[in-house]
């Protein structure tokens, strides 16, 4: 039954000015009058350990070059155009926003510099794990210069904390080379170098916007189509391998394979790595700040007789 406060309230509501009401709901939106025409430099992106690498190998890199133009528009950096290219700036929610098709809290404002923690979404929420935790600092290029008397490239580098960290986590990938659960991804991938015309190679992107699969995927989980002709017979494999700080080979997984031939099969696979790939191609361990180290791959091995 519609009660006589529920009646009231709706009388009182139907008074309130409805840009009042959208307020109350999805929070005002923030004045950035005060630093339109400011360039600002992306100078550190960081975890909330106050690191820019994670356990598995990945880095923040800060790249962004950023302006606002107006209290809805801002240029950012376009590494593909090679210009500052206008974006809409659309208000979410809170302090929510979304410019070239990424979300971003916006936490701090001021003519020196900006602090944006950058959000991944899953259909309309906000991911609460690793993808959002993700800080983003920017200083204005009049800071850079005149105040700290630097360039935003000197900014930029990882710091010795970042350093440390990383050797740390060779360390003990080292201690266990062919082990996948220590190994982590090369901010410098592996690389396969043929030495004979009778192979090819080719790095193959998963990148899938639908399926939420970002160009991340790519760099914690590279994979490659590898082919050689002139096999022994004619064979396709799917697999994950870790390659380890001197390049070496070793097979982790074996996919599509019924169970009752999983050994043998894998035991072939291991063989067409250790004879065919290791000596028809030169292969490059994935490396990080210039430091080799174990990490893991996928390939689709195909064979051609």
């Amino acid at each position: 039954m519609f009660s006589v406060l529920s009646l009231a309230i709706s009388l009182v509501s139907c008074g309130e000015d409805p840009h009042k009401l959208r307020e109350k709901k999805i929070g005002k939106k923030l004045d950035f009058s005060t630093i339109v025409g400011i360039k600002y430099y992306e100078v550190k992106r960081r975890f909330s350990t106050g690191l820019s690498f994670n356990e598995m190998g990945f880095q923040q890199e800060p790249t962004w070059i950023i302006e606002f133009k107006s209290n809805d528009t801002v240029s950012a950096w376009s590494p593909q155009k090679q210009r500052m290219q206008p974006f809409y700036l659309l208000f979410d929610h809170g302090n929510v926003y979304n410019f070239a098709k990424e979300y971003f809290r916006i936490k701090k404002i001021t003519k020196d510099s900006l602090l944006f923690q950058r959000l991944h979404l899953k259909g309309k929420e906000i991911s609460s794990d690793i993808r959002s935790d993700v800080n983003i600092v920017y200083y204005s290029e009049d800071y850079i210069k005149n105040t700290l008397k630097t360039t935003a490239q000197e900014l930029q580098k990882p710091t010795a904390a970042d350093t440390a960290y990383i050797e740390s986590l060779i360390t003990k990938s080292n201690q266990n080379p062919t082990n996948a659960k220590t190994a982590f991804a090369g901010r410098q991938p592996v690389i396969f170098t043929p030495t004979s015309l009778i192979v090819q190679v080719k790095k193959i992107s998963t990148v899938n916007t639908l399926m939420g699969r970002t160009e991340s995927y790519d760099y914690l989980f590279p994979k490659y189509r590898i082919e050689i002709s002139r096999a022994y017979q004619d064979f396709a494999y799917e697999l994950s391998a870790v390659v380890d700080d001197k390049g070496r080979i070793h097979m982790t997984k074996l996919y599509f394979v019924q169970p009752e031939f999983l050994k043998s099969k894998a035991k072939a696979v291991q063989g067409i790595l250790d004879i065919y790939v290791r000596n028809l191609f030169k292969v490059t361990a994935g490396s990080t700040l210039s430091k080799a180290h174990s990490s893991e791959i996928k390939i689709i091995l195909i064979g051609k007789k």
